[in-house]
């Protein structure tokens, strides 16, 4: 009876004990009765979104999830109600076959300017009639016929890493890529271009805003009230200088194309002022190809310069290959039908990590059984390019170089399989063929124009932040000349 009576009269110990329960019975319940109870993981992760939203914040959840599944096996519990799949056969059910589950909603936090974007929405009502007013621009005959200006913009990017070699003895290739990146998407989208290559300045103009949004993954898994309320204190108390000129610069830009732009026009804002879509839409869509055009395509070609430098027997058999072509007069084959050059290419696109994380997809009402285990509906299920990418029994030796992989007669359908660079299925990255295009063109350029001969890396390891997109540590990529 005393320990009735003193409950009676001190309801904050009442308040405690309740807490107290709660709390044990809360994690009782996360850990051994909750739907996904037979996902093994972490058990912080199958308690608290907590964990998960910690290493996205600070930039290491790839490498650590990666790590987890080598103890735990290829089904990782990563958060009380989500799980990261290391397996490419979940790929088609998750993202290919009719048109694959649902995206998860916190792909809302890439939102722009209070405008879902073709990328960030969730509603396929609302993506498809603008996803197929500018699919034409993507696709193969449109990219051909316009050659001509991309391949000038290439050539300008070649030239500056040339100038820079010879005056400077060095270059930050990572900002020249992103320069032609930017420069590319929208002389080809746009019909107009950003000139990033012709800046004067050591650093893009762009960059702090594309950077900008690479840092919203810090908060990609975060509920969509909490990212916008952080955003918004972000915004208040954190806002800098750089980041500010370089967004004004970006808005320049786009406001200029869009106002000089008529509906109907068959340049990319013009296909969705056909739609009858608001000019403040028109200009959020434009600026998130900005972003993604530069940021991804960017750190790709990045990714190619340093590999070429770092293995000279490489670059030579690349060389000779893309050399032979160029003077084979009639016999010229499709520099995208070149094999070593296109092994090159995919093998950097493999170990690039431009995009590294999950692609959290929500598993639809009928529920989901994948190799005999039940996901239940509601639950949000991924793989990444990291897991895939990174596979060992998929790729011996996963974090090395190695073009031959995808040469005919080397390459296993399970490589292919496990290539995720640019997602997979109707919500693929809807620019990819641009993207490939620009990156065969611009290794066909350097190699032609031999910038890379006795180039090597300044850093002996690029570091990034493993965020939805990538974050290179230190903002370089470095080459350097003897």
């Amino acid at each position: 009876m005393a320990l009735i009576d003193l409950l009676i009269v001190d309801p904050l110990l009442v308040g405690v004990c309740f807490t107290t329960l709660s709390i044990i019975y809360f994690c009782i319940y996360q850990l051994y009765l909750h739907p996904l109870s037979h996902i093994p993981g972490p058990i912080a992760a199958r308690i608290t979104p907590l964990w998960l939203w910690y290493h996205a914040y600070i930039g290491d959840e790839a490498s650590t999830i990666y790590a987890l599944h080598e103890t735990y096996g290829p089904l990782l519990r990563v958060s009380p109600n989500e799980v990261d799949i290391s397996d490419h056969d979940a790929v088609p059910a998750i993202y290919t076959l009719k048109g694959g589950f649902q995206k998860a909603a916190c792909y809302g936090n890439f939102d722009i300017d209070g405008h879902k974007t073709i990328f960030s929405t969730t509603d396929t009502e609302y993506r498809s009639p603008r996803a197929k007013a500018v699919v034409p621009l993507f696709s193969t005959k449109s990219i051909r016929e316009n050659e001509g200006p991309l391949y000038e913009c290439v050539d300008r990017m070649v030239e500056r890493m040339r100038e820079e070699k010879a005056r400077l003895g060095r270059s930050n290739v990572l900002n020249l890529t992103r320069s032609l990146a930017v420069d590319a998407v929208s002389t080809h989208l746009f019909r107009e271009n950003y000139n990033g290559v012709s800046e004067k300045g050591r650093i893009l103009s762009a960059s702090a805003f594309v950077d900008a949004f690479v840092a919203v993954g810090r908060f990609f898994y975060l509920p969509n009230w909490l990212f916008v309320w952080l955003e918004w204190t972000i915004e208040k108390c954190a806002a800098d200088e750089k980041t500010e000129m370089s967004m004004a610069a970006v808005d320049k830009f786009v406001e200029d194309v869009v106002a000089k732009t008529k509906s109907g026009a068959g340049n990319y804002p013009g296909r969705l002022m056909e739609l009858g879509l608001e000019t403040s839409e028109v200009k959020a869509q434009c600026k998130d190809l900005v972003f993604a055009g530069t940021d991804s395509s960017g750190m790709n070609l990045a990714t190619i310069c340093r590999q070429l430098a770092m293995h000279p027997e490489k670059y030579e058999i690349l060389r000779n290959e893309v050399c032979t072509n160029a003077l084979s007069g009639p016999e010229k084959h499709e520099i995208q039908s070149l094999p070593y050059l296109s092994a090159v290419i995919k093998e950097c696109l493999r170990i690039s990590m431009a995009n590294p994380t999950r692609l959290p997809h929500v598993v639809p009402t009928e529920g989901w059984t994948f190799k005999g285990v039940l996901f239940p509906a509601g639950t949000l299920v991924g793989c990444s390019a990291y897991e895939l990418h990174f596979n060992r029994s998929v790729f011996p030796n996963p974090f090395s170089f190695q073009p031959e992989r995808w040469l005919e007669g080397t390459v296993t359908p399970e490589a292919n399989k496990s290539f995720f660079a640019f997602g997979a299925g109707a919500r693929a990255c809807i620019a990819r063929n641009l993207a490939m295009t620009e990156l065969f063109m611009a290794t066909e350029r350097l190699v032609l124009k031999d910038v890379l001969r006795a180039a090597r890396p300044v850093q002996s390891k690029v570091e990034i932040f493993e965020w939805f997109n990538s974050s290179v540590k230190g903002e370089k990529i470095e080459l350097v000349w003897n």
